[in-house]
Parts: structure tokens; sequence; C-alpha cells
């Protein structure tokens, strides 16, 4: 339980529509809410650039807005991503620009007096983290097949110690989705936090008939200002930080390292030895 007027009560998830099935709940909540609200704005922005057909040669606000954005994360793919064709990359680029979009217009939106911080919570960064995970692994696998598994193994190392560095590379490459999800969590939930103390404190102090702290709130006042504006530019910068690390896991797994692999090369070198002794056992044969 959270205690009133606690710093945490703005993260609270609170069942607007309860509904219940079994031991399983589906109610409708205020994350939901602001998901959709968040996904009502960037379909009203859409449409207002496509209202009169859209592409025109003078850019409007809107129009001028959305291409920004495209810009931004197209150039983000095409510095971040190598060893992939353009038409490659302008294929991962709509995907990125969606979960851009996402964080850059909800980040902010938990600023907004009333309003509640999606991403303030684990569970939905994780899952949002999770799930491109995933989808970046199954892209690993289509672009490399079972050579996507030769980052766990690097060249040069004897063979008796693979399996340990196996697992040592697998933990750090699995702990990248979680680390992603705690990154965007820990700094909504902090900031906004900050905000909530600082903002609670001069406002008691405003409240206050002693004109010792009359005289000194503006000092707080002007702190809260600049923390509201920091946190403002780390809500946008979430989303470029994210989209920055979506785009380094895709490079790497894209593009596997150029140096050779031992867990690749082990199975081309036994497969020549294979090759090899066939032959010469055929060649004994035949004489």
């Amino acid at each position: 339980t959270i205690t009133p007027n606690s710093p945490l009560e703005q993260f609270t998830i609170l069942p607007l529509i309860p509904m219940k099935i079994g031991n399983l709940y589906f109610s409708f909540t205020n994350p939901s809410l602001f998901m959709l609200l968040t996904l009502s704005l960037v379909l009203l922005l859409l449409h207002f650039v496509t209202k009169n057909g859209g592409g025109n040669s003078v850019p409007n606000a809107w129009q001028s807005l959305v291409e920004l954005i495209y810009d931004f994360v197209l150039n983000l793919v095409n510095e971040q991503i190598g060893g992939l064709s353009g038409n490659v990359k302008q294929k991962f680029s709509p995907r990125i620009s969606v979960t851009f979009t996402f964080l850059l217009f909800r980040n902010p939106q938990g600023m907004i007096p009333y309003s509640f911080t999606v991403t303030s919570h684990f569970l939905i960064t994780l899952g949002l983290s999770f799930s491109i995970f995933i989808g970046i692994t199954l892209v690993g696998f289509q672009r490399n097949g079972l050579h996507f598994l030769s980052f766990l193994l690097p060249a040069g190392v004897p063979l008796p110690l693979a399996p340990f560095l196996v697992l040592l590379e697998l933990i750090p490459h699995s702990f990248r989705a979680l680390s992603s999800g705690i990154r965007l969590f820990a700094n909504m939930m902090a900031g906004h936090s900050s905000v909530k103390i600082l903002s609670g404190s001069a406002w008691t102090m405003l409240c206050m008939n002693d004109l010792f702290y009359f005289i000194g709130d503006p000092g707080p006042l002007f702190i809260v200002l600049a923390l509201t504006g920091l946190e403002l530019g780390v809500a946008i910068s979430q989303a470029h930080v994210s989209t920055i690390l979506i785009c380094i896991y895709l490079n790497d797994a894209t593009n596997l390292h150029q140096s050779a692999y031992l867990f690749r090369n082990f199975f081309i070198i036994e497969q020549k030895r294979s090759e090899e002794l066939f032959s010469y056992r055929v060649y004994e044969v035949k004489e």
C-alpha cells in the first residue's frame, strides 16, 4: 500500500473498468487509458499530415514534424547499423520509428498534471524491451542462421574453457533486455518522484505564514522549474537513448564480428578433416 500524499502515489495503477474471468483480471486501467491517448495523439498527427493528400512539396508544420522524426530515426539507423544495403535498412527504419515515436510522445506526457507515466512501471518497460530483444534475436537467426550463435565463443579460446565462456557470454547478452527495461523505468520513476518531492516542499513553504519562508520561497520554486525542465529533457532523451540501443543491438545481430569465431571455425575445420579423411579412405579402397 502507498500512503496518501506519497511521491509514489502518482504511479498507482487504478482499475477504471474492472473485468474478471475466473482468476484472471483483464481490467481497463489508467495505463491502458493513457497508452490509448498516446496512440490517438499519434494518429491525430498523421491525420493532420494526410488529410489533404499529404506529401506536399511545401510541407506544413505537421508534415515537417513527421518528416523530422522519420529522418532522425533513418539517420540513426544508417549511422549505427553497418554492413547492410539501403533497402534492408529502410525495412528496419519504420519499425524502429514506431518505438521511438511511442516513447517520444509517451514519456513527456507524464509531466502533465493528473496524467500517468506509463513507462514508470517496470513490467511495462520490461515487456517492451523483451519483445524488442526477441525480435532482434529472430532477425539475427534469419540473417545468419545458426552462425548467429558464434558470438558466444570468441576466437582462440581453448576448447575445455568453451562451456564456461559460452555461459559468460550468454548472461550479459540476455541481460540486455533486462537492463534496457530497468534503465527506462528507473529514469522515469526517479525523475518524476524528485519533481513531486520538491514541488511539495515548495508548496508547503509557500503556504506558511512565516515571512522568512515566504521570502526564501522563490529559491525552491526556481529549483522546481529547473528540475521540471531537466526532467522533460530526460524524458525526451530516453526515447533517443532507447532508439540508439535498439540500433546497436540490431547491428550486433545482423553483423557478427568480422574476426573468426571458434564456434564457427571448429565445425568448418572438422568438416574439412572429415572430407579429407573420407577422400583418403576412398583412395585406399580404389588401390
